[in-house]
């Protein structure tokens, strides 16, 4: 399989899309072994199979979609635990036990300090703590359903006789990045506004709000009732105003959300609509990679459906493995190539996540924090070396398809209405000589673990694909090596090679002593 075959992926993308759809009726027959604890969070199981049957298969890749369904497995998952932790005798050694799981497998979550708040006794309020995440998530899950098909609720209460009540909550969730006061609407972003009148009712006593639907309408009631939508015949008719997603002019289906605000302690504390000059930096960003890496370009416009901007000092651009497509990227603190680099770079998680719901890249957890990383300059996991080096070889790879590009005479012209000046075009071949070093250092870590037989045939085939990839980036880029070292990049770039060699010596192919 190449790396950079969009037709190749785009195959991929299906079979993951068919899996997901395959995995909600699964979800709630697990979920139906459990009934009593079923019947005690409420969860309309009917109706999730009702709107998985309608959602279409291309639906089943959005990052909305798949979050959603994500949180319907984690809910099953945490459902067990709690039934578990009811019959536990020993609970010092169950939360143990659970501590390390929530590590391992829900480091991108808050579930851990949801369950294991800092200063407590890991094992005391445990099943209350677990009973109250259930509790969340189940509210979540099925609010979230309610709106991700907007016709399917009046469908569905075809088959009921008498209206159907969901608790509302009306706050802003930053991992979702939607404003507080709004209503997603479908999953392309757009969004109901609810009017004066009902951010003050809700304001009051938001913990009352419930949204009900009937077969001709949905409301919702805080301290009053306020119709949202009523159905006519075959359409709908929506009494709230409707906020439609930001597009940018490049082909494909990029949508730009609100930006993400973070507060001095790094921390996300606010929501507002993305000013017109930060969608016009990104449809630039976007349309550069187009004319520089046409093959990254089209992964890119595959894998990234949504960005989200950030404005947050100190913090780097990130996506989430649940949310394929959402990518959060800051456009404050970086400039013009850093954005086009993080839109790459964000988008090889992407990749890198549908390559591992397809296959199995590594043996066991292996999370012992024994490979270095040039990246983070600490030692990590297999796991997260695994990462850096696939998206940090994408990035040498742009960086010197940009370099190509702005050699030609139409990519010089083009590279300075991409906002990019002559000092980032020798940024970008320093970063790009950097990266190559870097690659370089844990791949070998990587040919090492390999040998241990910690990664997979398939992990072999990845492995030896970026060897592929890198030594092709490093031919295109080589000649100007001299001149990088020659600029002001020179001593960054030759401290950083001083650092690597000191850093082998110091752990060897890994650091085994910690293993």
């Amino acid at each position: 399989m190449s790396l950079l075959d969009a037709t190749v992926i785009s195959r991929l993308q299906i079979e993951f899309r068919r899996s997901m759809r395959s995995l909600i009726p699964a979800l709630c027959r697990e979920i139906e072994h459990s009934p009593r604890l079923a019947d005690e969070f409420a969860l309309p199981l009917e109706y999730f199979r009702f709107l998985g049957d309608r959602l279409d298969l291309s639906a089943y890749s959005n990052w909305k979609v798949v979050g959603w369904i994500e949180g319907l497995n984690d809910f099953m998952y945490f459902l067990d635990v709690l039934a578990q932790s009811r019959r536990e005798r020993d609970r010092r050694g169950f939360a143990d036990e659970l501590f390390m799981e929530c590590e391992q497998k829900f480091f991108e979550n808050s579930y851990l300090d949801d369950l294991f708040p800092p200063g407590q006794p890991p094992f005391r309020g445990l099943t209350r703590r677990l009973q109250s995440l259930c509790r969340r998530l189940a509210l979540e899950i099925t609010q979230e359903s309610i709106f991700l098909d907007p016709e399917g609720p009046f469908h569905w209460m075809k088959r009921r006789h008498r209206p159907w009540a969901i608790q509302a909550s009306f706050e802003p969730s930053f991992e979702r990045a939607e404003q507080g006061a709004t209503i997603p609407l479908g999953f392309e972003g757009r969004a109901l506004i609810a009017p004066g009148s009902v951010r003050k009712a809700v304001g009051r006593r938001p913990r009352l709000a419930t949204f009900v639907v009937t077969n001709d309408h949905i409301t919702v009631r805080a301290n009053g009732t306020y119709r949202i939508c009523t159905r006519h015949g075959n359409t709908i008719q929506w009494h709230w105003s409707i906020r439609e997603p930001f597009r940018i002019r490049s082909p494909g289906r990029l949508t730009i959300g609100p930006t993400l605000h973070y507060g001095s302690d790094r921390e996300p504390k606010s929501l507002t609509v993305t000013e017109a000059k930060q969608i016009a930096r990104i449809d630039r960003a976007w349309q550069a990679i187009r004319r520089a890496w046409p093959e990254g370009h089209a992964l890119l416009a595959l894998l990234t459906s949504r960005v989200i901007p950030l404005a947050a000092h100190g913090v780097v651009s990130f996506s989430y493995r649940h949310r394929p497509g959402l990518s959060f990227i800051n456009c404050f603190d970086r400039d013009n190539l850093d954005l086009i680099d993080d839109l790459v770079h964000e988008n090889s998680h992407h990749h890198l996540n549908l390559l591992l719901r397809k296959h199995v890249l590594y043996r066991g957890d292996r999370n012992e924090q024994i490979f270095y990383s040039p990246w983070r300059r600490s030692l990590r996991p297999l796991r997260g070396i695994l990462h850096a080096t696939f998206t940090f070889t994408m990035g040498a790879v742009l960086f010197a398809r940009l370099s190509a590009w702005a050699e030609t005479r139409d990519g010089r012209a083009q590279w300075r209405e991409a906002g990019l000046t002559a000092h980032q075009l020798v940024r970008a071949r320093f970063r790009c000589f950097e990266e190559i070093e870097s690659v370089r250092y844990s791949l070998l870590d990587l040919a090492h673990a390999r040998r241990l037989k910690w990664i997979t045939h398939a992990g072999a085939r990845l492995v030896t694909q970026l060897e592929e990839v890198i030594m092709k980036a490093d031919r295109q880029i080589a000649r100007h090596r001299h001149a990088v070292l020659d600029s002001s990049f020179g001593p960054s770039l030759r401290r950083h090679v001083v650092e690597l060699a000191q850093a082998r010596r110091t752990y060897g192919p890994m650091n085994l002593d910690q293993a």
